[in-house]
């Protein structure tokens, strides 16, 4: 058994080292064509808010850490920006239909009053995205008003997700 443990040792190391060779794409784009602020008032305090706890998952330009250049880690953490801007990303909200927006600002309220967002895994790394109740409260407030806003601006059956 013992004589097995070297040579397996050895192969993981690398295997670790191979596995290096490997770069995922970065989201680095930062594209702001579609981007929220260009259509939705986004006050200096929702802004502070939202660049530490939220852009670097669901916008096109994250801040990279460190240990984002170490293999597995660097998969992980494309598949993980990759998953956030699919399921909403801030860089072309404006691009979505007026349904998909409201929708989204719905989502907004739902994830941050449950504490879902952002994710734990997430704020063990990024202390500043680690939200007071009140930060949490200013978030909502402000899918709120841009919900209100379509509202007042959009016939209400425009704002209704169409099933498929």
């Amino acid at each position: 058994m013992k004589k097995y443990v070297r040579p397996l040792l050895y192969g993981l190391l690398a295997l670790l080292v191979l596995a290096q060779l490997y770069r995922p794409t970065r989201n680095l784009s930062n594209d702001q064509t579609s981007h929220v602020t260009t259509k939705y008032p986004v006050p200096a305090e929702v802004e502070a808010i939202l660049k530490p706890a939220c852009y670097d998952c669901h916008s096109n330009l994250t801040a990279y850490p460190w240990y984002a250049e170490i293999q597995p880690v660097a998969s992980w953490l494309a598949g993980h920006v990759d998953e956030g801007k699919r399921k909403l990303n801030f860089s072309t909200l404006t691009k979505r239909s007026i349904a998909v927006q409201n929708h989204k600002f719905e989502e907004i309220i739902e994830m941050v009053k449950e504490g879902e967002m952002p994710l734990n895994s997430y704020t063990w790394t990024h202390g500043d995205a680690r939200l007071s109740e009140q930060q949490r409260q200013t978030l909502v407030d402000w899918a709120q008003a841009n919900m209100d806003s379509l509202s007042a601006n959009y016939p209400a059956d425009s704002l209704v997700m169409k099933r498929k």
